[in-house]
């Protein structure tokens, strides 16, 4: 979704949205690995890069010659980001940087990492600061990679910092402006087109809609319904026409100071509807959907953690009631 200039294929949103979707129709792992390098590591280069940083890493991003990974959540900062520990220390022309994060999507194959870390603690939220690090060098190793309830096929684990030293020029962005430049870039993760349809959308609803449409699962329903399979698969399609596909659309009706209560809106019921069509998946399969012959248990895995991922449901309660009290 780069411009041609720096090794992207100049595709608008809406088609990133669209292959994220069809990578997370056959496993949801996938999406995530693509959508984590993409619309997190390379868009906050791509957003408060110099055009410097743009040239240098864009192009090998957009091959993924490099692998990116982003670096926000800590033990404790999770939902409340402004809670960062990780700090970074002005030394010289440079800055040495110490401290750690986890819950890292492709940590452990990543070239390139994004991180935030503070650079004024008296200015709170405010003395966050981006830098862009290349993950090779002496200074920057990995921690423990996660066992995952889920999302197993993407690696997701924990960075840490140990006295790493980078010069001036790998500072991406404002001083300060680390943390505000992290929730335009979330907000490019739940979003397309800067309106209200989202990658988190893209990524749960397949799992949640698509899961009727396996082979297996067909066959499954006909088999544990033999007198009603008619009844079975019109509850199959209660959720292949699910109006999470169409909801994030109201989001464009909202005014730009009203923007962020759509792409909440639309992240929340996305989420939410996703895991509410699995677990039904589930419970039409019976026993069968219990084991893994059958793989719509992998689905229920999965995408639970779009209700984590990017803000949780909890979360995107308390930016929507923050809006609606401000109307």
């Amino acid at each position: 979704m780069f411009p041609e200039e720096y090794g992207g294929a100049g595709l608008d949103y809406i088609s990133y949205c669209i292959i994220i979707e069809e990578l997370a129709r056959i496993d949801p792992s996938i999406g995530l690995i693509v959508a984590a390098h993409t619309s997190l590591c390379s868009n906050h280069i791509y957003l408060a890069g110099t055009e410097e940083q743009k040239r240098h890493y864009l192009p090998k991003l957009g091959t993924a010659e490099w692998i990116g990974c982003w670096s926000l959540t800590e033990p404790e900062a999770g939902s409340d980001a402004g809670g960062t520990r990780s700090q970074a220390v002005r030394d010289g022309d440079g800055w040495v940087l110490n401290g750690s994060k986890t819950f890292c999507t492709n940590a452990h194959y990543a070239q390139v990492c994004v991180a935030m870390l503070v650079t004024d603690r008296a200015a709170s939220q405010h003395g966050i600061s981006a830098f862009v690090l290349d993950t090779g060098v002496a200074g920057f190793r990995l921690g423990r990679k996660e066992d995952k309830l889920g999302m197993r096929a993407s690696a997701t684990g924990e960075v840490i910092f140990g006295d790493l030293r980078v010069p001036a020029s790998q500072m991406l962005g404002k001083p300060g402006e680390g943390f505000v430049d992290s929730l335009r870039i979330l907000d490019g993760g739940r979003i397309l087109d800067r309106r209200a349809l989202g990658r988190n959308r893209a990524r749960c609803l397949r799992p949640g809609t698509q899961v009727f449409q396996a082979a297996p699962a067909v066959r499954t329903i006909h088999l544990r319904v033999p007198g009603d399979s008619t009844q079975a698969r019109q509850h199959g399609d209660r959720y292949r026409g699910c109006p999470a596909p169409h909801l994030p659309r109201r989001g464009h009706a909202h005014p730009q100071g009203r923007r962020e209560q759509g792409i909440g809106d639309a992240k929340l019921f996305a989420s939410e509807m996703a895991v509410r069509a699995c677990d039904e998946a589930v419970q039409i399969h019976g026993g069968y959907g219990f084991i893994k012959d059958y793989g719509v248990e992998k689905f229920y895995r999965d995408v639970k953690l779009c209700t984590i991922g990017e803000g949780t449901s909890e979360i995107q309660r308390l930016v929507i009631a923050r809006q609606l009290l401000k109307a």
